[in-house]
């Protein structure tokens, strides 16, 4: 609609600004020293939300970060959407590897170059700015909810809490999220669904205290040495995970859902160019696209144990660390699988060491319907801002909460994301390109005329 652009263009600017804004705010869930700032962005988010018009807004406190809500109700009998997305941001470690501030964004090369630009904060924006569009316009088609977690990036435990609490504040139609990608602006695509996630954290102990590695190396066992090794076997020669019972429940696709997964656009030689590989690598039998789509997986997030320090220290020691993450796909259960790696992780070890396995966090897999009416609305807004329709795609990342919309809340999920895999989501230099956040602002209104035009007609 022509006065959509028209109000987008004349406040692109402002909306940049205050996307910028919003980022240079250290929101880091998982770091307790950013318990204030965490707070300070809910508060950011609540005024946002204000000054583009939604109502009844509130900072809710929860046990850990705060959750963002707002409405605007402009009549009970249309169809309502409930936006979801989160303000909190992965830490920033290693910050040396950056090649400006985190938390100082810089516009470079036509990008965004800040934390939490592309997950979440410039995603989520995009749909308070156009909300913001269709209020000040009067065409906001339908109802529109918001909830804004702190808590995505560290599993989200207490939002569960809230949507059993406040059921009744939280009815709506469909749940909306990006916090995806798409292929490129060249070539969009819609995710159609989303892997599950376990989290763990492995504690190997040895002696009883670190131990001076000439006088006890070679008779004593090392945790480092013993983890690594444990860590190893957990991958078979063909990159297959070797935990018994893992793949037990994995819901195979059929050789035509295969055929039409491998059909989206893919360069393997430009994917290894942009990553600095040779080779990919993955569990036999399978692409890349699958291994990330459609396959569960099993990776190491940190390792470390002894002297890490500058300069030498020549120490064998008492404990060694890792922290493990599973990636899951339908039918696996998050608390089965974490149960398996528990026992599996505990039957390798040797004698000559102690293991702690520690559970942390974890979601559901999630598979979007391609049926509804909600689908069929982004597909919908996809096409008519991009012109051509979106590619369906299944996604490689987790959103713990959305398996919980659909238990708690009895709403399906659609994921229109505007991000790309190369935006180094939880890796430094994180990005996100203006285009792609215009081109957000641009689609987000023409999911909800779609969307409450077709639900009338299928009411």
């Amino acid at each position: 609609m022509q006065v959509w652009k028209d109000y987008q263009a004349e406040n692109k600017d402002r909306f940049l600004d205050e996307l910028l804004a919003l980022l240079r705010i250290p929101s880091v869930s998982a770091d307790s020293r950013h318990n204030g700032d965490t707070q300070q962005c809910a508060e950011a988010v609540k005024l946002r939300l204000q000054e583009a018009g939604a109502e009844k807004v509130e900072v809710c406190q929860t046990a850990g970060h705060p959750i963002v809500y707002g409405e605007k109700i402009i009549d009970p009998s249309l169809p309502t959407v409930l936006v979801y997305g989160h303000y909190d941001v992965q830490p920033a470690d290693p910050l040396e590897l950056w090649h400006s501030g985190p938390f100082e964004p810089v516009i470079k090369d036509g990008n965004i170059y800040a934390r939490g630009s592309a997950d979440d904060k410039g995603q989520f924006y995009m749909h308070v700015k156009a909300f913001e569009t269709m209020n000040k316009t009067n065409t906001i088609p339908c109802n529109i909810k918001f909830m804004i977690e702190g808590e995505e990036e560290v599993g989200s435990a207490n939002l569960g809490i809230f949507l059993k609490e406040n059921k009744e504040r939280l009815k709506a139609d469909v749940v909306l999220i990006s916090d995806t990608s798409m292929i490129s602006l060249e070539n969009p695509s819609i995710d159609t669904g989303l892997r599950g996630l376990a989290y763990m954290e492995v504690e190997v102990t040895g002696p009883n205290r670190d131990l001076h590695s000439g006088v006890y190396g070679g008779a004593v066992a090392n945790p480092a040495t013993v983890l690594a090794k444990m860590i190893a076997s957990l991958h078979d020669d063909n990159n297959h995970i070797t935990i018994p019972g893992f793949y037990d429940k994995v819901q195979e696709l059929s050789a035509e859902e295969r055929t039409a997964l491998n059909a989206a656009p893919f360069d393997e030689e430009e994917y290894k160019k942009d990553l600095g590989i040779a080779d990919v690598w993955g569990e036999k039998g399978y692409s890349t696209i699958e291994r990330t789509g459609i396959r569960p997986t099993l990776e190491v997030n940190g390792i470390w144990g002894g002297y890490t320090g500058e300069g030498s220290k020549t120490v064998l020691p008492s404990k060694a660390f890792a922290k493990i993450s599973m990636r899951l796909v339908p039918n696996q259960d998050w608390h089965e699988i974490s149960d398996l790696f528990t026992k599996h992780f505990e039957a390798i070890a040797p004698k000559s060491v102690k293991v702690k396995v520690t559970k942390h966090h974890g979601g559901s897999p999630y598979v979007t319907p391609t049926d509804s009416v909600a689908f069929k609305a982004a597909h919908k807004a996809i096409n008519a801002t991009f012109g051509k329709d979106p590619i369906p795609v299944r996604g490689g990342g987790s959103i713990p909460i959305v398996a919980l919309f659909e238990k708690e809340l009895g709403l399906k999920t659609v994921l229109m994301g505007f991000g790309l895999d190369s935006d180094n989501l939880h890796s430094p230099n994180e990005k996100y390109g203006l285009d792609n956040y215009y081109k957000g602002i641009e689609t987000i209104p023409y999911f909800h005329k779609f969307f409450a035009e077709m639900a009338k007609n299928n009411g």
